[in-house]
C-alpha cells in the first residue's frame, strides 16, 4: 500500500521551530480563540521548560508557553507517549508556574491566571468526549450554592468569577475525536490528529496554518531539519515498538517459567499426597495388624485361664474322689 503524501508539517514540530516566531503568532491565536472561545492575542512568547531540547525526549513531549494580551499565561502541551501520572503532571506544571511568578514584595492579586491546553494523543482518563475543560469551583455543604466574589472585590480586582483566579486546564483527546468536523474547534482537532485540513474551513488561524505550515513552502534548512525530526520520530517509534515486543516476550517467558514451575511444583505436591497417603494405609494396616495380634494375645491368654480353671476343677474333683473312697 502507497504511503500517503503529507502536505503539512506535524504540529509539534511547528511548535518547537516556527510558531516561536512572532510572525507566526497567528496561527496559535486562532486555534486557542477556538478552544476559549475568545478573542485571543499571543503578546509574548515565555521560556519553558519543554522549549529546550533534551536527548532523550525529542518527540515524546513539547510544551510552549506566551502570554496573552489580557496577562495570561497559557501552557500548550503535546503528550504523545501514554503516562498514568500525567493529571499529576498537569497539576504540577501549573502549581510551579504560579509559585514562580509571584516576585518578593508584590501581593497575591498580581497573580496571573494560567490556562493548561494538553494535547494528548493516548487514551487519558475514562471518558466519551474528546474535549474537557476542569475549572475550580466552591458548592456550598448545606445549600449547594455556589460561592462567587462579592462586589467589592469584583471592583476591587477587576474580575467577575473565581474562575478567573484559579487555573483552567482543557484536554484535547486528539485520537478520540471522530472527523466530523462541525465547529472551529472541530476542524482544529481534524487537523491536529490528521495533519490535513478538513474539506470546510471556517476556523480562525486554518488558513495561516495551512500557508505557514505547508512542507514545501519550507526553507531548504527547514525541510532539512523537518525530515531530521520525522526520521527522529520514526526511529523513537520502532525503538518503542521493539520494547514493547522485548517487554512481551520477557513477560511470555516469564508467564512459561511460572506455568512450568507451577506444574512442577503441583506434581511434588501431589506425590507428596501420594507418599503421605501411603505412609497412612501403611500405618492403618500396621495398626490393624498390632489388634489383630493383640487380640489373638488375649485370646490366648482366655484360653490358657480356661484350661488352668478346668485342671484345678479336674484335680479339686480327684481330690474329692480320694477323700470319698477313705471313708
Amino acid at each position: 500500500m502507497r504511503a500517503k503524501i503529507r502536505q503539512f508539517v506535524s504540529f509539534d514540530w511547528a511548535m518547537k521551530k516556527l510558531l516561536r516566531s512572532k510572525a507566526n503568532f497567528g496561527v496559535l491565536n486562532g486555534f486557542l480563540s477556538e478552544l476559549l472561545e475568545d478573542d485571543i492575542t499571543i503578546t509574548e512568547l515565555l521560556e519553558s521548560e519543554g522549549g529546550r531540547e533534551y536527548a532523550l525526549d525529542k518527540a515524546n513531549r513539547v510544551d510552549f508557553l506566551v502570554k496573552d494580551s489580557s496577562g495570561k499565561r497559557i501552557i500548550i502541551e503535546i503528550q504523545y507517549k501514554d503516562e498514568a501520572d500525567y493529571f499529576h503532571r498537569m497539576a504540577f506544571g501549573v502549581s510551579k508556574l504560579i509559585a514562580s511568578s509571584i516576585k518578593k514584595g508584590e501581593i497575591y492579586a498580581d497573580i496571573d491566571q494560567v490556562i493548561s491546553v494538553n494535547l494528548v494523543y493516548f487514551e487519558l482518563g475514562q471518558g466519551t468526549d474528546y474535549v474537557y475543560c476542569g475549572q475550580t469551583s466552591f458548592r456550598g455543604r448545606h445549600d449547594n450554592d455556589l460561592l462567587g466574589l462579592n462586589d467589592n472585590q469584583k471592583k476591587g480586582l477587576g474580575l467577575e468569577s473565581i474562575n478567573e483566579i484559579f487555573p483552567t486546564f482543557y484536554i484535547l483527546r486528539i485520537n478520540e475525536f471522530n472527523d466530523l468536523a462541525k465547529t472551529g474547534l472541530d476542524q482544529w482537532i481534524y487537523f491536529l490528529k490528521n495533519e490535513a485540513l478538513p474539506s470546510e474551513i471556517t476556523a480562525k488561524g486554518l488558513y495561516e496554518a495551512k500557508e505557514k505550515l505547508d512542507i514545501m513552502k519550507l526553507s531548504g534548512a527547514e525541510r532539512a531539519a523537518y525530515d531530521e525530526y520525522q526520521e527522529q520520530l520514526r526511529i523513537e517509534a520502532s525503538e518503542i515498538e521493539f520494547s514493547i515486543k522485548r517487554a512481551e516476550k520477557a513477560e511470555n517467558k516469564l508467564k512459561e517459567a511460572q506455568r512450568h514451575e507451577g506444574e512442577e511444583r503441583r506434581q511434588k505436591e501431589e506425590s507428596l499426597a501420594r507418599e503421605a497417603e501411603e505412609r497412612r494405609q501403611k500405618e492403618e494396616s500396621l495398626a490393624r495388624e498390632a489388634e489383630e495380634c493383640r487380640q489373638k494375645e488375649e485370646s490366648l491368654k482366655r484360653e490358657a485361664e480356661e484350661r488352668r480353671q478346668k485342671e484345678e476343677a479336674f484335680k479339686r474333683i480327684a481330690e474329692l474322689e480320694a477323700q470319698l473312697k477313705k471313708t
